[in-house]
């Protein structure tokens, strides 16, 4: 890993609101400056593979990683979406390597979870076709946050039936074990899988046409999701490769403080209007 030097500098802030700041830079230079356990939840998407060099510039996984660990408040969580580029007829094993540097470097893998694209583009290769993206949710210690969305149990009300078997260790080996039988009744409500599917592409992800220019951004309600679940009402969130704005976007709609990061300012002008639009429509309504 190349050795970085913490640097005792402020970056001036290209655009904020009451909630939050955007800094137009290189990600990494503006980590150094953040505070020890700062930062409630990141949720994020990085450049991988063929698109490591974004417009130009270099994406240090390591040393952003680290960053990250040091500005993770204790019970925080990492949200880190990421894919494989497959070449030559593999894949490139990036979003695995990622998840196990994490975990070396003292984040725990607190959840492998899908991003699932209903409307997948078809592609022509001879394998089945390639619909998810990894969400790895990494947690700095014990998880101090967690508001689960919940889906509607179709087996609501039912009772269910469980028997397990119970007895000492010498009463097993024995044979001589006796039985308990218990009865549940299932809620109303249960707790959403860890496969989450959205629709993708124009009007879909997004109603904002601007954000289209970034070329690759994931869906409001994603970011909306993991914001809801892992942080509350005036907690801190985070996005170091904010791209077209969407995790900023969405902190500021759900009432958190919000900081973002974006090295483009091609970019950044994205961002910047979607925030703007976003906090003008939230005084309307």
């Amino acid at each position: 890993m190349e050795s970085v030097e913490r640097r005792d500098f402020m970056i001036k802030p290209y655009f904020e609101t009451e909630n939050g700041k955007l800094y137009c830079g290189d990600c990494l230079r503006v980590l150094l400056d953040m505070p020890d356990e700062s930062i409630d939840l990141t949720v994020t998407s990085p450049p991988y593979d063929n698109l490591r060099t974004y417009k130009g510039h270099r994406f240090n996984f390591e040393a952003v990683a680290n960053e990250l660990y040091r500005t993770t408040k204790q019970g925080g969580i990492v949200v880190w979406v990421v894919n494989d580029a497959t070449a030559e007829g593999s894949e490139s094993c990036t979003s695995f390597k990622h998840a196990l540097f994490f975990k070396e470097i003292g984040f725990n893998l607190h959840d492998t979870m899908i991003f699932a694209k209903n409307n997948y583009i078809p592609l022509t290769h001879n394998r089945y076709e390639q619909q998810f993206e990894y969400m790895f949710i990494l947690s700095k210690k014990k998880v101090k946050t967690f508001n689960p969305i919940k889906t509607r149990s179709k087996s609501f009300g039912q009772v269910r039936k469980f028997s397990y078997m119970c007895g000492s260790s010498t009463e097993k080996t024995s044979g001589m074990r006796s039985g308990i039988d218990r009865q549940v009744i299932l809620n109303e409500e249960k707790i959403t899988p860890n496969i989450w599917f959205y629709n993708i592409g124009k009007n879909q992800s997004s109603k904002d046409n601007i954000a289209f220019n970034h070329p690759a951004i994931f869906p409001e309600k994603l970011a909306e999701d993991h914001i809801i679940s892992w942080s509350n009402e005036g907690d801190t969130v985070f996005d170091p490769m904010a791209g077209s704005g969407t995790t900023l976007k969405m902190a500021e709609r759900f009432k958190r403080k919000w900081i973002g990061i974006e090295i483009s300012e091609e970019y950044c002008s994205i961002i910047k209007k979607r925030i703007r639009a976003e906090t003008r429509q939230l005084t309307i309504t």
